[in-house]
């Protein structure tokens, strides 16, 4: 691998989000010198006082179920309401009456405002203050994707719940306000605007092609491991330094499609790849999100649209050019990062 500096920058377009990205190893230390300026700390919080932590349920918001599901003391994942919720479960479901106009509009005005009508849980990932997700084995990391499964299962009884996010921030910076380890749920009664577009760059490359832009995805030098049904690599476009890619080997639509021996699986992989990025980056804060489609796909959209589990280490900060276009500079060329992953020796 030589000098970033002996590499000129190249745009690369996405296939699957349509969006452009700008390699520029100019600006960047070697791929191996990344590391995270603010490592993440799970003793912020003292475990005396976290709502989160075994014997402490009585702090939470109510809970939707458990990991067992007993009604015993003890438990290995909790599934409940965020006792701040982005949205409302409590308003009067909302698919009879969208879209509202606004009360005021101007003549043909096109602005439409919903009621924030919604579900925003929390997925407590274990009982204990100091174990983090990657610190589970896979069977538990597998039991915490199950749970996720579960709950999406029983959102989409609701016809007015269009999509379900799930998602993880790990550290203050990645946007945690709880050190405990966790993940969350929001499912909303609309299609997000970059969901649709994701999904109409699937489209397009299916119309060109005929193929699904998941199952086509360039794998190569871009490989950071594999297992029997999920393969992780670096994105051939990545948006941001370091970012993973879990995708499942055979197409498949939605999430929760998973079963037991997919999910022990998946959180194998999974696990893995958040041991690599912890050790070769110094425990970055990070995100990842679950990249699925919408509840209500038709039987047109089965063959293009295909999930994924987004990783975001947070090495980088998205300032003016990339809000204002949309198009982020890495400096990190792909390939580099892939190499990088690949050599780091897990511990466990």
């Amino acid at each position: 691998m030589g000098s970033p500096q002996g590499r000129i920058p190249e745009l690369r377009k996405d296939s699957v989000t349509n969006r452009w990205v700008i390699f520029s190893p100019a600006r960047a230390k070697r791929p191996s010198d990344f590391k995270s300026k603010s490592p993440t700390t799970t003793q912020t919080q003292q475990q005396q006082d976290c709502p989160f932590c075994l014997g402490h349920e009585h702090q939470c918001a109510p809970e939707i179920f458990r990991v067992p599901p007993t009604s015993g003391p003890h438990w290995k994942i909790r599934v409940i309401e965020n006792l701040y919720p982005a949205l409302s479960r409590t308003l009067a479901d909302p698919s009879a009456q969208y879209p509202i106009l606004n009360p005021n509009p101007n003549p043909g005005s096109s602005v439409k405002v919903l009621g924030g009508f919604g579900f925003h849980d929390v997925v407590i990932e274990t009982p204990f203050h100091s174990v983090q997700l990657s610190d589970l084995s896979p069977q538990e990391v597998g039991e915490v994707l199950l749970a996720c499964k579960k709950r999406i299962e029983q959102l989409s009884t609701h016809d007015s719940i269009k999509f379900v996010q799930v998602f993880k921030n790990h550290g203050a910076s990645a946007g945690a306000s709880m050190s405990h380890s966790h993940s969350q749920i929001l499912a909303l009664p609309v299609v997000p605007s970059d969901v649709s577009a994701r999904l109409d760059s699937m489209n397009e490359f299916f119309r060109e092609t005929g193929k699904c832009s998941i199952c086509e995805v360039r794998v190569e030098d871009l490989l950071i491991d594999e297992s029997t049904h999920y393969f992780a690599i670096v994105p051939f476009a990545a948006t941001f330094p370091f970012e993973i890619w879990i995708i499942p080997r055979h197409h498949s639509s939605h999430f929760h499609e998973l079963d037991g021996a997919k999910a022990v699986d998946l959180g194998g992989l999974l696990k893995l790849m958040l041991r690599k990025i912890s050790l070769q980056l110094n425990n970055p804060p990070f995100n990842f999100m679950i990249h699925t489609s919408p509840l209500q796909v038709t039987n047109s959209e089965l063959p293009y649209t295909h999930w994924f589990l987004q990783i975001i280490p947070q090495l980088t900060v998205v300032a003016g050019f990339e809000i204002g276009t949309g198009c982020h500079i890495n400096p990190v060329f792909p390939e580099d990062a892939a190499k990088v992953l690949r050599e780091v020796q897990n511990s466990e």
